[in-house]
């Protein structure tokens, strides 16, 4: 209870005192049945924390101020708890002593082998997992499993809850607070890493929900510890990595449960009562919970029977009307054995059928029972939680009680949860006024987190965000911060829902500082700047500059984390950039740029005449895409003086394929050091300068596409080259070879002025009078040519056209060699062919057809 109660707040921590005066149980009944929640009176509650390296001071007011630790206030290694240290912490983890009369202790039957073998691996280090159902006694183990290992371990027995713990980290930052003395200090998750290695205790864990690699990490986490896990079947089963022993628990047996049953009742069982025990074992599967629950209800039938029977020494008077009721109240039936919760409730005293209400609105939560005279009205309502855990209706969880196993869905069945948003907003009423009084300390408040999180997600919105206002400041300053984040994001969305920014503003700013102490400086940052643009639209000064002092801190702790890692670099690779700078020439070089160097001239002769004649050009493959911005490069090379043409060398058919990147990467002398001028650098915001305009003839000889080797786009613009000397030359010959003396014969093809380009392959021809269909862009090729055209100038002032011939032409012959003049036969005329555009050498003798034509030189189309 509160110092308002008539208790002292060192009173209150140990455990709950045996009754409240009458007085006080009124007045804490207030503020639950009024309609708002008063403010909570006396000063404020602020209390100065240490969470790693940032000491938090919790402010209720205007919220938590966080700070790095100033020099010289650094904390050493805290020391461990003595022995007395241990048995206090052991006896505060235990659920607390209850008013009204003391409960018989339940014996523990039929377990002897099972806490022989737990001992005995617990004693050699191992980790065991006890698997059992709910009510097997696993608790009732765990307690004496405590017992006999009290001095195995130098750090002792820690007796820890798992219960709706999902992942270790809580349970870590539990077993550190319980073995070392280190009050008001959460430390970082490396320095608690780091402490925990170093205990050695027996760890008894009851209720475990987790399993997997989440066990393995708190395994990994203490390798000193020895661990014993009660869970349920239908928990996760640890990894096969984690060596982790199992014993299950069963069903007692028949003279067990019997003997169980006895023990409850305090007295031997009849005939008719042992043969009613045997039908209820097999019902069961001989859980102990059941046959309590079962002496439960065999006592109250031995109260009613009896008060029968003393009723009957007294006649009634004669102004009373209660009939004579002879009969005996009969034994429960098996179905009312195996669910047992209605009928017990329907036998216990209101203010315990009240309490039930409570638990079942609450999802199963009991409050502590100093808070029951305020929640149900009635001064003496403490004393229901010990009579309901007689009964079996309670079971033990950690340092609190809730509903057992299957009780809450039998009462839920029967009407008890009609009333739970009632009763749900009555709770967060109230317990809004007791987590902001100032009497209340935050460690009272941390050990009734379940209940006040239970209230919390049952009422409405606007009962919920004074609840998570007045809970969140308690829940930091007692280190309970799993159930501080879950407050926090709850108050945040009742706000919202409310329509309350200020109240909102200091959720999203609590977030902020909770997510900066534990490191997730992304989610802090997206916090705090949240809370800030809420309070500058609420002129909140105070809070405005609070939330920049923390925002500070995230921008220190992002650039130290630069710092210690530089961001990736994000430069494109040697590759792209050779192509990037052969695709615009606008784009800057440098001398540590690979890309912008150029094939020098002799080199480019050199490799000219070391190339063998015989080898031909591939045709299409290595004829890459026109490009417009190599348009210059391409005049260049067209025009460069070279020795007789010869064929390029063909390209290789093993070249790799690299990317182009759209934007032409700027290269800086010195690397960037930012991110953004990463991006900057790839991603240039200033558009580059367009490339100067082309030569009309130009794109003629353009490839088509991007080339995707500097080295292979080379040797294809030389053998373009090439070919436009060929086409150049063989035009100057023809013309200068052709009079008007010489006739073409009469059945032969037509000799073409203008070169031509011939298809590699037979074209189909329709008719005399159609011209030939349009060959497709071809690479240059190394057909024959005369020895007068190789020697020859090219023409400078002269642009190679594209005119179709008049005849269809056929299948060129590819037995011609390259390089060498052409070898038609002739019998009239002796003279070479002057044609170098594909067309045959006219012969006197009769011709194949009127379409066929032999190929010698095509060129490329424009």
């Amino acid at each position: 209870m509160d110092r308002t109660q008539g208790q002292t707040g060192r009173d209150e921590q140990a455990a709950g005192g045996p009754g409240t005066p009458s007085s006080a149980s009124a007045s804490a009944a207030a503020p639950a049945s009024s309609g708002q929640a008063p403010a909570p009176s006396g000063p404020a509650r602020v209390v100065t924390l240490t969470a790693g390296d940032f000491s938090l001071t919790v402010n209720p007011v205007d919220g938590s101020e966080i700070e790095p630790l100033r020099p010289g206030t650094e904390r050493g290694r805290p020391a461990k708890r003595d022995a007395a240290g241990r048995a206090a912490c052991d006896a505060a983890a235990r659920p607390p002593v209850l008013p009204g009369p003391p409960i018989s202790a339940r014996p523990l039957l039929a377990r002897g082998e099972e806490l022989e073998r737990l001992v005995r691996l617990l004693g050699r280090g191992r980790s065991v997992r006890l698997t059992g159902p709910s009510g097997s006694g696993r608790s009732a183990l765990l307690d004496a499993v405590a017992a006999r290992c009290a001095g195995l371990a130098p750090d002792g027995v820690v007796r820890l809850s798992g219960y709706g713990h999902q992942q270790p980290g809580e349970l870590l930052h539990a077993l550190y607070a319980t073995v070392y003395d280190a009050p008001r200090e959460r430390p970082g998750r490396d320095e608690l890493l780091a402490r925990v290695r170093d205990i050695g205790a027996v760890v008894l864990l009851d209720d475990v929900e987790m399993g997997g690699a989440a066990l393995d990490e708190l395994l990994r986490a203490t390798p000193e510890c020895a661990y014993l896990l009660a869970a349920t079947p239908d928990t996760k089963a640890p990894s096969d990595d984690s060596h982790v022993e199992e014993v299950f628990l069963t069903g007692l047996g028949k003279d067990d449960c019997a003997a169980l049953l006895e023990a409850g009742l305090g007295r031997p069982l009849t005939d008719e009562e042992t043969s009613w025990a045997g039908d209820l074992r097999f019902a069961s599967e001989g859980l102990p919970l059941r046959f309590v629950q079962a002496a439960a209800m065999l006592r109250q039938r031995d109260q009613l029977n009896h008060g029968d029977e003393d009723d009957d020494d007294e006649e009634p008077g004669v102004f009373e009307e209660r009939p004579r009721d002879s009969a005996a109240v009969p034994l429960p039936t098996l179905a009312e054995g195996a669910a047992p919760a209605e009928l017990l409730a329907s036998r216990v005293s209101e203010s315990a059928r009240a309490a039930l209400r409570i638990a079942c609105a609450l999802g199963g939560e009991l409050p502590h029972h100093a808070h029951l005279p305020a929640l149900v009205g009635d001064t003496h309502a403490d004393t229901a939680v010990a009579e309901l855990l007689d009964c079996g209706l309670l079971t033990p969880v950690g340092t609190r009680y809730r509903l057992a196993a299957g009780v809450a869905r039998q009462l839920e069945d029967v009407g008890y949860g009609d009333t739970v948003s009632e009763e749900a907003r009555t709770a967060a009423r109230h317990y809004a006024w007791w987590t902001g009084h100032a009497s209340v300390v935050p460690e009272r408040v941390g050990r009734e987190a379940d209940a006040v999180l239970a209230a919390l997600a049952g009422a409405d919105v606007v009962a919920a965000a004074v609840l998570a206002r007045t809970a969140a400041p308690a829940f930091a300053a007692s280190l309970h911060w799993e159930a501080w984040e879950r407050v926090l994001r709850s108050g945040a969305e009742a706000a919202r829902k409310a329509g309350e920014v200020a109240e909102q503003a200091y959720f999203h700013h609590e977030l902020g500082v909770l997510a900066l102490c534990e490191g997730r400086v992304d989610r802090a940052r997206a916090e705090l700047e949240t809370s800030i643009g809420l309070r500058g639209a609420l002129a909140d000064k105070r809070g405005t500059v609070a939330g920049r002092r923390a925002l500070a801190l995230v921008v220190d702790r992002e650039v130290a984390g630069a710092a210690a890692s530089p961001p990736l670099r994000l430069e494109a690779p040697a590759a792209a950039s050779e192509a990037a700078t052969v695709a615009t020439p606008a784009a800057p070089a440098t001398h540590a740029t690979p890309a912008t160097r150029v094939m020098p001239a002799a080199r480019t002769d050199a490799t000219t005449k070391a190339v063998p004649a015989a080898k031909p050009a591939p045709a299409v493959r290595s004829a890459p895409a026109a490009a417009p911005r190599v348009a210059p490069a391409v005049s260049k090379a067209a025009v460069t003086p070279a020795a007789p043409v010869v064929p390029a060398v063909p390209v290789s058919s093993d070249a790799v394929t690299r990317m182009t990147p759209v934007v032409p990467v700027t290269q800086r002398s010195e690397p960037p050091t930012t991110l953004s001028e990463v991006f900057e650098n790839a991603f240039p915001l200033s558009p580059q300068p367009a490339p100067p305009a082309a030569a009309p003839a130009a794109p003629a000889l353009v490839p088509a596409r991007p080339s995707r080797d500097p080295g292979r786009r080379r040797r294809v613009l030389l053998a373009a080259a090439g070919a436009l000397t060929v086409v150049t030359l063989g035009t100057v010959v023809s013309l200068a070879m052709s009079s008007p003396d010489t006739e073409p014969p009469a059945d032969g093809p037509a000799v073409s002025s203008t070169p031509t380009s011939a298809a590699p392959t037979t074209v189909q021809q329709n008719s005399g009078n159609d011209p030939a269909e349009e060959p497709p862009v071809t690479a240059p090729s190394d057909g024959g040519t005369t020895p007068g055209a190789s020697a020859a100038a090219p023409s400078p002032g002269r642009t190679p056209g594209r005119t179709p011939s008049r005849r269809p032409s056929s299948t060129p012959s590819n037995s011609q060699q390259p390089g060498t003049p052409s070898t038609a036969p002739t019998t009239t005329d002796p003279t070479p062919s002057p044609s170098a555009t594909g067309e045959a050498t006219p012969t006197a003798t009769a011709p194949t057809g009127p379409g066929t034509a032999t190929a010698t030189s095509p060129t490329t189309a424009p």
